[in-house]
């Protein structure tokens, strides 16, 4: 906390702006607490410059929602290099470099104790429950031995159903607005959702598969990937209920699949397919309101307010 005569802590501390008078005020915007552990997005698949840039461009959603946010990249894939570093190596050097700052304060003589807490908070990028993945993003946050606090993943989520329902527009697959309600010819009167993870994700795909379906007025049902036949039977399922223009929908972020995994089985369905949900701004904006969440950070404590 701060007081009128400097950081009760002895660190430095984000002074909040004095709040504007009237009815019409702006809301005052979030600023990351000092101190706040780092957000670590875990990205799954081969790492790759495609991969990186959607990566960026995500953190670079979840900065401009929190200034001052501390946001780091870590590649499940990755490896001790700059360009793609493992998750693994991310946490250690985010907890050296915690632990640096606070010891050059205590040689600056001011009277300071790092925060207890996690060091960071792991996000894992990706839309849906894959266990085989998410054990593999646990596993490297215990191979670094720090303090870091992994949540769930960011789907189901609306504005996930909002994302699928952009991709399907811009691949001329749906209407872009049901406002306006224009003709699309190509838009499909069935949905094929598709995710990775077994079972488990294709039940969590389903529930914003519902609100899909809200969306577009037309049926809308998840299948598996990474399950032979998933997508060919929901495919037959959807044709057998009066379906006859069908797409494929990847429920997915992009890195955590093979293209060539959707090319076949939009093949083997026989219908056309949108783009993976990739760098949309809902993601960047899900990944921090994981980190959020699991810091329990509120509008006051992120004005200035250090965690503890």
């Amino acid at each position: 906390m701060s007081s009128p005569t400097g950081p009760a802590s002895g660190l430095p501390v984000r002074m909040p702006r004095p709040r504007q008078p009237g009815r019409h005020r702006r809301p005052e915007p979030l600023v990351a607490p000092e101190g706040a552990p780092a957000l670590v997005l875990a990205v799954p698949g081969t790492p790759s410059s495609a991969t990186r840039g959607l990566a960026d461009e995500a953190i670079s959603i979840a900065r401009s929602e929190l200034p001052g946010l501390d946001a780091r990249i870590g590649h499940l894939d990755g490896d001790d290099d700059a360009e793609f570093p493992s998750l693994t190596s991310v946490l250690v050097r985010t907890a050296e470099e915690r632990t640096a700052r606070f010891e050059q304060a205590r040689a600056a003589g001011l009277d300071v104790k790092e925060p207890e807490g996690p060091v960071a908070v792991v996000v894992p990028l990706l839309a849906g429950p894959d266990n085989a993945l998410l054990r593999r993003i646990r596993q490297a946050v215990m191979d670094s031995r720090i303090a870091a606090e992994l949540t769930d993943v960011l789907g189901p989520h609306p504005l996930l159903a909002e994302a699928l329902h952009v991709r399907l527009s811009e691949a001329g697959l749906a209407r872009a607005d049901r406002a306006r309600l224009f003709t699309v010819a190509t838009a499909a009167d069935g949905i094929i959702l598709a995710s990775v993870g077994g079972d488990e994700a294709v039940q969590a795909a389903g529930i914003t598969g519902m609100l899909l379906a809200a969306r577009l007025a037309v049926p809308v049902i998840a299948a598996a990937l990474d399950e032979e036949g998933s997508i060919a039977s929901v495919a037959e399922q959807l044709r057998s209920s009066g379906s006859q223009q069908l797409a494929l929908a990847p429920y997915l972020i992009g890195p955590e699949i093979e293209a060539s995994v959707l090319e076949e089985a939009a093949k083997e369905a026989g219908c056309s397919t949108a783009e993976p949900l990739g760098p949309y701004p809902a993601i960047g904006k899900l990944a921090l309101a994981k980190y959020t969440t699991a810091l329990g950070i509120s509008p006051q404590q992120a004005q200035g307010a250090p965690v503890r």
